[in-house]
């Protein structure tokens, strides 16, 4: 399959083949356990404190005749402290048990727990290459919910990598037809839930992704533009070309990065 390469004005230059990644069987079931293993290698342990629910002393005899006991009270046996005491009639409230109000969970998360789940390698490389292929699907793109210019999909040349301006990058993006694209992933939501105060307030959309030979001016100059990442087509992984384990995002190849595909025959 061909590919047009245009320039940074949106003017075609010549046609090249695409490398053989792109021409991979569409499994969007690898994809989505490709993406998954790497979500898991990311996820950082908790646990509760071990100390959690058990810090009162909650130790109540049920021996006959035992001072400050509750044999005889006709109260459950759970495990009580004492709050206030008037004599030998004592104020209990439940504690420590997982049943009563600030006592231990019964089983709480623990920190030696394994979060990572494993793929093949070969499994890997071929959900990689399944995920390079569907990006130059544009109905694919579609039903991500991006919006493609009319000529995608599309490769640009690789002056596009040496722009060191975040306003020369966005002047080109836009240049390309990838306005709608742009604004469609500025707009951000107030997450719903607790998350909100878990350092996750905004719901934010992704955009297209770029991929370069080398990381340059250009990958911190596009940093600052919302739902855009850079990466070198070598760092490639199932999460950036499907996010949410979803194939299809809309990315733009430089020709150098089709180059290294090629050359360095990644992912095969």
């Amino acid at each position: 399959m061909k590919i047009s390469i245009l320039d940074l004005s949106g003017q075609k230059i010549r046609d090249v083949e695409l490398p053989s990644q792109f021409s991979e069987e569409f499994r969007p079931d690898l994809i989505q356990r490709a993406v998954l293993a790497v979500q898991s290698n990311k996820r950082q342990p908790y646990a509760a404190s071990r100390l959690a629910g058990k810090r009162p002393a909650a130790k109540l005899s049920r021996r006959r005749r035992k001072y400050r006991g509750s044999y005889g009270i006709g109260i459950s046996r759970v495990p009580r402290k004492i709050m206030t005491r008037r004599g030998t009639r004592m104020n209990w409230v439940g504690a420590f048990a997982p049943g009563t109000v600030g006592g231990r969970r019964a089983h709480p998360p623990k920190s030696e727990k394994i979060w990572i789940k494993k793929i093949n390698d070969k499994e890997r490389m071929k959900s990689i290459r399944s995920a390079i292929a569907a990006t130059i699907s544009r109905e694919s793109a579609a039903a991500r919910g991006h919006i493609p210019p009319e000529n995608y999909p599309f490769a640009l040349d690789e002056k596009f990598e040496s722009l060191d301006k975040t306003a020369k990058v966005i002047d080109a993006l836009v240049k390309l037809g990838f306005e709608h694209e742009l604004d469609r992933a500025s707009h951000k939501n107030v997450r719903a839930g607790k998350g909100k105060s878990r350092g996750r307030k905004y719901k934010k959309k992704k955009g297209p992704l770029i991929v370069v030979s080398e990381l340059g001016k250009m990958a911190y100059s596009a940093s600052n533009i919302p739902g855009i990442d850079v990466v070198e087509a070598k760092n490639l992984n199932a999460e950036l070309l499907a996010p949410g384990g979803k194939p299809g995002r809309i990315t733009i190849w430089t020709s150098s990065a089709l180059n290294d595909m090629k050359e360095k025959k990644l992912f095969c």
